[in-house]
């Protein structure tokens, strides 16, 4: 009879049954010699996470917050990271000694990594696709790896004008290019994809990329996308968005464990074994 955990954490949103974040974490834990600790998972819509965390008892230490709940999140924590407030979203709650919850956003610490990992260069020009929540902790990431403007291609106008905000609250300039001119804003350093599925597809094959740009696709499932393929075809570093789950999961697992730096290895290879294995069937 297996003991129940002392210590717990879990993901959040709605759908749920595709994360790997329990993957992920509880590799970490089984790495970092932590058995009184495991990590699930909720289905939660944005009008039931409130019920749900007042809920919780202390042996929870964290929640992992994936769509719909970002907004939601950073409106219920009693403290908020400089980040979350300045993206407007958290995918990350804490749980403080006195029982309140602190909210971050991690994604933007992930992105930060991942790019300064494939060799990114300081203050770089970055073109983000999208206007989303990930296209704001995109923004984030930018402003932190010293980028002083950044180009962003929506398909709507008015998705652009929503991060007209968060690039001023980020001290950096706001460069809007029509998505039928796509193709021509990827002479950056950095390009960065936060659109979903099958949108950036047309792109393929219609970039000239260049030597010293990183492209990083949100997209982790299918992989690689035809985007993803055409840079990787001509010799362009190609991030993804299983670089940033676990980048992002990492800053996660420290602060909700105490336990740094987290065991990196066990849980990138936990990760990229769990997702090959679905993508195989």
């Amino acid at each position: 009879m297996t003991a129940t955990p002392s210590h717990r954490a879990a993901v959040c949103g709605q759908p749920i049954a595709h994360s790997l974040s329990p993957v992920i974490h509880n590799a970490g834990y089984a790495a970092a010699g932590l058995p009184d600790w495991a990590y699930s998972s909720f289905e939660c819509a944005e009008a039931g996470l409130a019920s749900l965390v007042s809920g919780l008892g202390p042996e929870w230490a964290g929640l992992s917050l994936t769509m719909p709940l970002k907004e939601e999140g950073l409106r219920l924590a009693a403290v908020a990271t400089p980040v979350a407030v300045a993206v407007g979203a958290a995918n990350t709650l804490v749980r403080r000694d006195d029982g309140t919850w602190q909210a971050d956003n991690t994604d933007v610490a992930g992105m930060v990594r991942v790019l300064r990992d494939a060799g990114l260069k300081p203050s770089p020009s970055v073109t983000v696709l999208g206007g989303g929540g990930t296209a704001r902790a995109a923004l984030a990431a930018a402003a932190q790896l010293g980028a002083s403007a950044v180009t962003v291609v929506t398909r709507r106008p008015s998705a652009r004008e929503e991060l007209v905000p968060v690039a001023e609250t980020l001290g950096i300039a706001l460069l809007g290019v029509s998505w039928d001119l796509a193709g021509a804003a990827f002479g950056a350093d950095a390009v960065v994809s936060t659109v979903p599925k099958g949108a950036a597809d047309h792109l393929a094959g219609q970039v000239a990329w260049r030597d010293g740009t990183v492209l990083f696709d949100a997209i982790y499932d299918p992989w690689p996308t035809p985007l993803a393929a055409d840079a990787q075809a001509h010799g362009v570093p190609v991030l993804s968005g299983l670089d940033l789950l676990l980048a992002q999961a990492l800053s996660q697992f420290e602060q909700f464990t105490g336990v740094t730096p987290a065991p990196e290895e066990a849980m990138r290879a936990a990760l990229f074994a769990a997702a090959a294995a679905r993508q195989a069937g």
